[in-house]
């Protein structure tokens, strides 16, 4: 097949907000605001991602700003007390940052994003330059796509190589995502592995099928009505 999944770079937001090591506690929150974002990249050198500061990390200077914990929060929050009493990015910000390239596919960005339990990853080149960030919801943008782009994906990409002839034996309708295989198949066994390849097909929300027996001499017809 020579279709491939869309990659980070298809739908990533170029233009970024970012800071050196050296920016204040009160810029780091003012741009968050001004740019409606929940972390920001830090940058050193010609653009280097060296980390990330995010809402997380600003936090524990009002949790612990009229506090006095005793030993027992002390040795159990040591990097959150730290981090209440930082007042630059470089102290403030999580290191190593997380990253993502931009040639990576978006289910990559999705599981490091999940893994992790982040909003928004850096994009980076080879260098670890910053190129742009993506965000959960640049992910979900793949689930616009136009249901015909879908169903002519599926027929060239699937149908094709499974069930090439006729070409007329399977018909491919998509209606808001949920791709529908109706007509005849004799290798009934192909149904499971269509299904795999459809789901992995860039907005698939689902797979169904209404598939029949083929119509042939007594004795061939064979196939069974599959279900996905």
């Amino acid at each position: 097949m020579t279709g491939s999944p869309h990659i980070v770079s298809d739908v990533m937001t170029h233009t970024v907000a970012a800071i050196g090591r050296g920016a204040g506690f009160k810029e780091i929150v003012r741009m968050m605001q001004d740019w409606k974002v929940s972390a920001l990249p830090v940058l050193e050198g010609e653009g280097r991602v060296v980390g990330v500061v995010s809402e997380a990390d600003l936090l524990p200077k009002e949790e612990f700003r009229d506090s006095d914990p005793d030993r027992h929060t002390q040795l159990r929050r040591l990097d959150d007390l730290a981090k209440a009493g930082a007042v630059t990015a470089g102290e403030l910000m999580t290191a190593p940052a997380l990253t993502v390239r931009a040639d990576e596919t978006l289910a990559q960005a999705a599981r490091r994003m999940a893994h992790a339990g982040v909003k928004r990853l850096p994009v980076v080149d080879e260098l670890g330059v910053l190129q742009g960030v993506v965000s959960r919801a640049d992910l979900l943008k793949v689930f616009l796509r136009d249901d015909e782009d879908i169903a002519e994906e599926v027929r060239r990409e699937v149908v094709s190589y499974l069930f090439p002839a006729p070409a007329s034996a399977i018909r491919v309708t998509v209606r808001e995502g949920v791709v529908q295989l109706g007509g005849s198949v004799r290798d009934t066994s192909l149904v499971p592995v269509a299904a795999r390849l459809i789901r992995a097909v860039e907005g698939v929300v689902d797979v169904k099928f209404e598939l029949t027996p083929p119509v042939g001499p007594p004795g061939q017809e064979g196939a069974q009505r599959p279900t996905d």
